[in-house]
């Protein structure tokens, strides 16, 4: 027997040749034991690795002081992710013989590390540098691992100061969901009734799967999308749309993709999902695209592509689009997300504010972790942040969905409760990590003299940034679904040629909404004698002067009336019945002069726009009540003239 013994390596299966200490003699292992792992070192090079830890723990069990087989033993724990046992095994091999082996210091740490012990692994990792004094390779894996655990530690201190921290506790989905195969890439529609994800169906194939539920009712069985959708290929990375409609994913080598992988859309129909449309040549490229999202107003397109120009790996990119139906080039979403390493997976919430990705360049826990950043201007994003541990961990992170209310986190993971593979999972996500509180408006814009449907478009407007924080647009019958993020007030408007647009306001800064608001709208055609109340004109208690947050408003009228210069309106002011009828009246035309006035100085003709005050003499509703009052305080515009 040899004074050395090769030890099981887990990627090329072998080990470095390893000299034996003093208190370690390798040449006193018992036969059997040796025998044993000479098997297991075979099973390994032949990746099968399962098999392996069998004859290992049959070898330890032969000869409990057999160090070499149970660093092996651990090193393979390591491969299978199972952290717990690698690091019992690599403390059973350290009590052997410490010596001996301070060379596996750093698969110890990774170990502690898997088990979110990263104040044990910075402490193990600084003792391999100083004591083993590695060189070359091994050196810089040292130090890149160090800087991992410096920053989970880190972490760990900060997420300890947070204050209303929940646990992290995955709650698996269940049998009607999951299954013996692979599940993965969840995502549901804005009201949570319906789940949508992808399942391996055998080695080659994966399918899209659906499942109902009646709001917090158990999942129904879930079941292949119907229509023409899936198909024998491949289909993967899929996302639906907020509204159930779309369902955008990611197909590899079919007849008329430009590269190996590419972004396809379908349409849900009658039938159930049309067949997929290959998104085209402005976003499909000879490489590699995939892991697609949709904003929550459809106008957006994020998605992963390895395409030529980017920073480095896979980039993230997005593509917009325009009012002729076609998606715009896509634009690489720049050096403050992106990297010369890998960014995937990105997923915008419904409060179309909060992108989610993954990146193996940004600091974190050792391999791709999960990151957020909100949109701080137009075009411009937060810096990222790591979403921590558990949620990150040592290995590769995928993607996550997370519902509208900005609690709950689904995704897929293999834990002990698994049925089979992966399975999808819910939980909890910590406050500060979670995207704005979102609810929804839906209804439909009709015709106010038809009654028909008809296309508009809808604008969501922060009252305070003037941002336009969504853009949607109704389908054929007028239908359509507007997200609204909590914690900011709003102006709601509907545009369409030929129609005066119509206003409304959502104030969500200090308080929320019904989770679904129902809101039917009619838009009057321009006509003489047609008249629609402003309902984001805003003034001070007792005062004339327009407010930033009129802005919004004023500038939507003066698009109207450029884009109709024959129209001549009157601007009328009323108030409530609050205080003295001839305070109110010089009150409510010292108002409408405002409007008439910021309108002239923005080169509307002064021919064109006359103004009156009416007081409290036309309330809209009863005095007795303030909801009656605010409704009498407004301000009116009519087309007197064409």
């Amino acid at each position: 027997m040899t004074s050395r013994i090769i030890v099981l390596h887990i990627v090329v299966g072998l080990f470095p040749l390893l000299v034996a200490a003093q208190a370690y003699n390798p040449d006193k292992v018992s036969r059997k034991a040796l025998q044993l792992y000479e098997k297991a070192f075979q099973k390994a090079s032949e990746n099968q690795t399962k098999e392996a830890v069998t004859l290992l723990q049959e070898a330890t069990s032969a000869d409990e002081n057999y160090a070499d087989a149970w660093i092996a033993l651990g090193r393979l724990q390591l491969e299978l992710k199972n952290y717990p046992y690698s690091v019992i095994c690599f403390k059973r091999a350290q009590f052997i013989d410490l010596n001996y082996f301070k060379p596996h210091w750093l698969s110890y740490a990774s170990g502690l590390a898997g088990t979110g012990d990263f104040i044990k692994a910075l402490e193990i990792t600084d003792k391999y540098i100083d004591q083993v004094k590695p060189t070359g390779p091994q050196l810089e894996l040292a130090l890149t691992r160090k800087r991992s655990y410096t920053f989970a530690v880190q972490q760990e201190k900060e997420q300890q100061s947070e204050k209303n921290t929940v646990g992290f506790a995955p709650k698996n989905l269940g049998a009607t969901v999951n299954s013996k195969m692979s599940e993965y890439l969840p995502s549901q529609t804005i009201d949570g009734t319906q789940l949508f994800f992808t399942r391996r169906v055998d080695t080659y194939n994966e399918d899209f799967y659906g499942s109902s539920r009646q709001k917090t009712s158990p999942w129904e069985n879930a079941q292949p999308l119907k229509g023409s959708l899936n198909t024998p290929q491949s289909e993967g990375a899929m996302m639906i749309s907020q509204d159930g409609n779309w369902l955008v994913f990611t197909g590899c080598y079919r007849p008329d993709s430009y590269g190996g992988c590419d972004l396809y859309i379908s349409y849900k129909n009658k039938e159930g999902w049309s067949a997929a449309k290959n998104l085209g040549n402005r976003i499909n490229s000879d490489q590699w695209e995939s892991q697609p999202c949709l904003s929550p107003d459809k106008r957006e397109l994020y998605f992963a592509s390895r395409k030529p120009g980017g920073l480095g790996g896979s980039d993230l990119y997005v593509s917009r689009l325009q009012d002729n139906g076609q998606w715009s080039d896509p634009e690489n979403l720049g050096p403050g997300i992106n990297s010369a390493a890998d960014e995937q997976c990105p997923f915008i919430h419904a409060d179309n504010q909060t992108l989610y990705f993954t990146s193996s360049y940004w600091p974190g826990y050792g391999d791709d972790d999960l990151f957020m950043v909100r949109k701080v201007a137009e075009g411009k994003w937060s810096v990222p942040k790591n979403l921590g541990y558990p949620i990150n961990t040592i290995d590769r992170e995928g993607t996550l969905f997370i519902t509208a209310d900005g609690k709950t986190a689904y995704y897929a993971s293999e834990r002990k409760d698994s049925y089979g593979g992966l399975d999808l999972y819910s939980f909890e996500l910590n406050p500060s990590i979670r995207p704005y509180e979102t609810r929804w408006v839906t209804g439909k814009v009709t015709d106010k003299k038809t009654g028909t449907g008809i296309s508009a478009t809808l604008e969501l407007t922060d009252l305070q940034t003037r941002q336009v924080i969504s853009r949607v647009k109704t389908d054929s019958l007028g239908n359509y679904l507007l997200t609204l993020p909590t914690g900011r007030d709003y102006a709601f408007t509907v545009n369409q040629k030929g129609f005066l647009f119509n206003s409304d306001q959502y104030f969500l800064k200090n308080g929320v909404v019904d989770s679904a608001v129902v809101k039917n709208i009619e838009l009057q055609p321009i006509e003489r004698n047609a008249s629609v109340v402003l309902k984001n004109i805003f003034f001070e208690t007792n005062r004339y002067e327009l407010t930033p947050a009129s802005l919004v408003e004023l500038d939507k009228l003066v698009v109207l009336l450029s884009e109709n210069p024959t129209i001549s309106i009157e601007i009328s002011g009323h108030t409530d019945n609050i205080g003295k009828a001839e305070a109110n009246l010089l009150l409510s035309e010292s108002r409408a002069k405002a409007v008439v006035d910021y309108l002239a100085s923005k080169k509307i003709d002064a021919k064109r726009l006359t103004y009156k005050g009416f007081g409290l003499t036309n309330p809209l509703a009863d005095n007795a009540t303030e909801m009656g009052r605010a409704l009498n305080r407004r301000t009116e515009m009519k087309i007197v003239g064409l």
